[in-house]
């Protein structure tokens, strides 16, 4: 059976995805979509129901941002301990939610803990983008790309939606660069 791309879980990740901006705006973080939904928001259209939503943000929001967001009625949800460093995993009306942190090395290069994950120096986009009436900074395409190719290098077992996300984002890498 197919799903629908705009379906009752789409309206609920939109409205988490609201909710998360305002929190972000009131405590003044700043934070960056990934995976499917950051590619919708550079296409500024829903291509597919998304299993989560990915965001990214500087360790040291962390403490704010995982406070306010409990208060919000946000759950904390289990994290590996191996990630546990690096990410905080919330959940809201079955929407899943993971938050990975980056931060700055010595020779100020962003990192986020995973030697395998190079950043590139322009991943974080200062552009906005707005689905839906929603506002957000994304990841750069270039980045969006590398990470699938990473995921595939550490062992994930490539997925449909990932050689999907892969021919989509080398579409937007191509019309950028004429």
């Amino acid at each position: 059976m197919t799903h629908p791309i705009f379906n009752e879980q789409t309206e609920l990740q939109l409205k988490v995805l609201a909710e998360i901006s305002t929190i972000s705006k009131k405590i003044g973080i700043e934070f960056w979509l990934r995976g499917g939904w950051a590619i919708d928001f550079l296409l500024g259209k829903i291509t597919r129901p998304h299993d989560d939503i990915d965001l990214v943000t500087w360790i040291q929001n962390r403490e704010r941002l995982e406070d306010e967001l409990v208060k919000a009625g946000y759950e904390k949800t289990f994290v590996k301990e191996e990630f546990r460093d690096r990410q905080s995993d919330f959940s809201k009306e079955n929407v899943e939610i993971t938050f990975c942190y980056i931060s700055l090395s010595d020779d100020g290069e962003l990192m986020n803990g995973l030697p395998e994950w190079i950043w590139r120096p322009d991943s974080l986009l200062d552009q906005t983008f707005i689905l839906h009436g929603i506002s957000a900074l994304v990841l750069n395409q270039t980045q969006l790309l590398e990470e699938k190719v990473v995921y595939e290098q550490i062992g994930r077992t490539p997925r449909q939606k990932d050689a999907e996300s892969k021919k989509i984002l080398h579409q937007i890498i191509d019309e950028t660069l004429y």
